[in-house]
């Protein structure tokens, strides 16, 4: 049934009275989702065990003053000022247990007080808040991807050079390695570094500290298969894994030493192994290395010139019809498998788009090197909290796949705000009785309903 124009359009005649009020106002109402998932994981209680031994003074007490980051970077703040924005709303006093915000100059003094032993203890932190609810989970391989990333700084930053930067060659940065579970897309670990290290060189604590991370916190129970760029092909990368009976699936570099073009300029007959895309496999000798590797070779049709046309007769075999490249690879996969195996690795890409891009990854709230990096991990803890409370309160989840990539359909942090965080709400106490009142919206009514009643069930 159609209905009038007059029923359906409403005259506004002229700009409203805007005034500011304390009655219990909010723009955040689906914090408490968030309020009451930390209080039945014990967040608090289990934050405090790891960060007991350290003395970081603060009147406002540290376990405030963290979750005051956390609901900071989970609203959509990129800046340690945007605290100013925040003060005043009763559900952000509520999630962060304070009366009164700190100012950003007490919050960056705060943050100044964090040395590397504190930053490591929030990545432990970190780690046993995957760990529980990985454990849960029916898996066993985990996947693993392992990639760095690069975050630009200013010129006075402690601890930041010029280096890897492909896009700002001379801006000095940092250049932080994490490590992506590729079947949940969890950030299992992250460490900083300065931005003129490379990933070859300085991988092997990262790792080792990885595998000492998995075994204390999920067991030794599960087979670790490990994906990585060109960047960690190196000898001492290698001997590490095979070192921890991992698998492992690593691009190639067209190196001269490397008789890569030669296999590729002798093969006849390539397989097929998706579309546009062909391959082959064989054993290869890297007698400087004293191993011998399998390695799968592809080729992708292309209808374009590529960039890397001007090298051709320097290392790439790219020729324009097709672009090459090389995985060496310990795992009893096909070529076909090998090749979708690899492709996964671009969820990794998706996760760091999201860090940087949702969670404030990228931000430099000082000029100190521990704060900054315990600024990471507090972007990386709020990352996997909105994972597992998506995971809680319930998600579709997919069946296995060939790329290994996650299996719960996780909403973005962005699709997260607009419909959930960022309702507008009041708080009142009729009869006595503490209320948060909503506008009538169908579509938030039932999502909030839903949303409740999942997060009694899992608790």
């Amino acid at each position: 049934m159609r209905r009038r124009k007059a029923d359906l359009q409403r005259r506004v005649n002229g700009p409203l009275h805007i005034e500011f009020t304390a009655q219990g106002l909010t723009s955040f109402a689906g914090l408490e989702f968030l309020i009451r998932y930390l209080r039945e994981i014990d967040f608090n209680r289990s934050l405090r065990k790891h960060l007991a031994v350290f003395h970081l003074p603060t009147d406002f007490g540290h376990i405030p003053l963290i979750r005051l980051l956390l609901v900071l970077v989970i609203l959509g703040g990129r800046r340690v000022r945007h605290l100013e924005f925040l003060g005043g709303d009763p559900l952000v006093h509520r999630f962060c247990g304070l009366r009164q915000l700190p100012t950003a100059r007490t919050m960056g003094r705060w943050l100044a007080k964090f040395t590397m032993p504190t930053v490591r203890a929030r990545a432990d932190f970190n780690a046993e808040l995957v760990a529980d609810s990985v454990s849960g989970m029916p898996l066993r391989t985990l996947t693993i991807d392992v990639d760095g990333t690069v975050v630009s700084t200013g010129l006075a930053v402690e601890r930041a050079f010029r280096g890897y930067n492909p896009h700002h060659r001379k801006v000095p940065s940092y250049f932080p390695i994490l490590a992506h579970l590729g079947e949940t897309g969890h950030i299992l670990r992250v460490q900083n570094r300065g931005g003129n290290v490379h990933d070859g060189v300085r991988s092997i604590t990262f790792l080792r500290d990885l595998f000492a991370q998995i075994g204390a916190t999920l067991g030794r129970g599960y087979r670790l298969n490990f994906r990585m760029d060109g960047a960690f092909f190196t000898q001492k990368v290698l001997r590490t894994l095979n070192a921890r009976h991992a698998g492992f699936a690593i691009k190639v570099p067209f190196w001269r030493w490397l008789p890569l073009r030669d296999h590729i300029q002798q093969r006849k007959r390539w397989k097929r192994v998706a579309k546009g895309v062909d391959g082959f496999d064989l054993r290869m000798d890297l007698e400087p290395w004293g191993m011998n590797l399998r390695v799968a070779i592809y080729r992708k049709r292309v209808f374009h010139q590529t960039r890397k046309n001007y090298q051709l007769d320097l290392f790439d075999p790219d020729d324009g019809s097709y672009e090459y490249s090389a995985v060496a690879t310990n795992l009893e996969f096909s070529v076909p498998e090998l090749w979708h195996f690899m492709c996964g690795r671009g969820a990794q890409e998706k996760a760091i788009a999201e860090l940087k891009s949702g969670f404030a990854f990228d931000t430099i709230p000082t000029a100190r090197y521990g704060a900054n990096s315990a600024w990471q991990q507090i972007s990386i803890l709020a990352y996997n909290l909105i994972r597992n409370f998506q995971l809680a309160t319930g998600v579709t989840i997919r069946e296995r796949n060939r790329k290994r990539t996650p299996h719960p359909l996780i909403i973005s942090i962005q699709t997260l705000r607009f419909e959930l965080l960022h309702r507008a709400g009041q708080i009142l106490r009729p009869a006595g009785r503490t209320t948060l009142r909503l506008a009538d919206n169908p579509a938030t009514r039932a999502f909030f309903q839903k949303t409740f009643q999942r997060l009694d069930k899992a608790a």
